[in-house]
């Protein structure tokens, strides 16, 4: 599987959803396999919160591959012997993409809270002009992604609805509910009051040591959303952990140390002011805005749609894909909806 990683940058003024403008500005993507001679074999992969452009294979030196090694290459179910797969790393994230400890090209100081809030339909504007601009693709074969990267694919159908012939989105909504904020509020809260994060005032490496304490505990909540509790309890059980003393106050269960280590990681790799600012795009997500309902929105999809929900999910509900599953098919719209029995 061929594998290429590159920075295209814009200097044309990218207008966001809130009326302000970014410029300039630089989205990193990654692409697999070969593109064929007349651009129909594109497929083009969303990425979640946490991600990035490098979706499949491996750097130099990584013991692990992209984080969607599993489904991405020759063979495999997104097959790169037959497709040409692109990802791009999402505006505002910290993975190589303009985000908020880039630097203002005014002053060659970051933006910090100085950069502007960006949202699902920022995002997918900023992947339209890298696709159309730099690489001359105007139509994609499909669009996939889970969780945010689900929104990000239901977006492209709405707003774009000549541009792919499927849309497949994973753990998705049509709008992100109160439920979901609240978990997310967590995070953004731990992040805010940590001393360290300084107000966003923070220096470009101040976490590479040591993370952010705040992200680590935030992460903590996203984590548990992410595994349901019969999950949890076939993975960890009540095992409590050889060297800890039971009746030690800080003495831990192995889904503790679990949830430690994991998150500990995460905030040594993961910027604290990409994090609020990618929440707060999730936050924001709404199928129907900038359209009189979520029927019209719906009602503009032309590609052929498929919707994924998982069983045990405790952040995006079955109920919400079926709802958009339940709107297509009253529509007469060309989809598929299958609820995947799984924790």
């Amino acid at each position: 599987m061929k594998i290429e990683t590159k920075i295209a940058q814009f200097s044309s003024p990218l207008y966001l959803e809130s009326g302000r403008i970014l410029e300039p500005y630089e989205i990193a993507y990654e692409t697999y396999g070969e593109l064929n001679e007349d651009k129909s074999n594109v497929v083009l992969v969303c990425h979640a919160l946490s991600g990035s452009h490098h979706a499949a294979g491996f750097y130099e030196g990584d013991r692990k591959p992209g984080w969607w090694d599993g489904l991405i290459g020759d063979g495999k179910a997104i097959d790169t012997s037959k497709y040409f797969v692109i990802c791009t790393n999402v505006i505002g994230s910290c993975f190589g993409s303009t985000g908020p400890m880039s630097n203002n090209y005014a002053s060659q100081m970051p933006y910090r809270l100085k950069f502007p809030v960006v949202t699902v339909k920022d995002m997918i504007r900023a992947q339209m002009h890298l696709l159309s601009n730099e690489l001359g693709i105007y139509h994609v074969r499909a669009i996939i992604g889970g969780s945010m990267g689900g929104m990000q694919a239901l977006q492209f159908a709405v707003d774009y609805p000549n541009f792919a012939d499927d849309i497949i989105s994973l753990a998705a909504t049509y709008a992100t509910r109160p439920w979901t904020i609240a978990f997310n509020k967590v995070a953004v809260e731990a992040i805010r009051r940590d001393p360290r994060f300084k107000h966003g005032n923070y220096d470009k490496g101040d976490f590479d040591e040591e993370g952010l304490d705040g992200l680590a505990i935030g992460r903590i909540a996203g984590h548990i959303s992410y595994l349901a509790p019969d999950s949890m309890d076939d993975k960890f059980g009540r095992n409590y952990v050889n060297n800890d003393g039971l009746f030690e106050l800080f003495g831990r269960y192995e889904v503790e140390r679990y949830m430690e280590y994991n998150t500990a990681n995460f905030a040594r790799m993961f910027d604290p002011l990409s994090y609020l600012y990618i929440v707060k795009a999730i936050n924001t997500f709404n199928l129907s805005r900038g359209y009189d309902s979520l029927h019209e929105a719906i009602l503009r999809i032309k590609a052929d749609i498929h919707l994924f929900s998982f069983s045990g999910d405790y952040l995006f509900f079955p109920s919400e894909m079926e709802h958009i599953a339940k709107m297509l098919d009253r529509n007469g719209q060309n989809f598929t909806y299958k609820e995947v029995e799984s924790d």
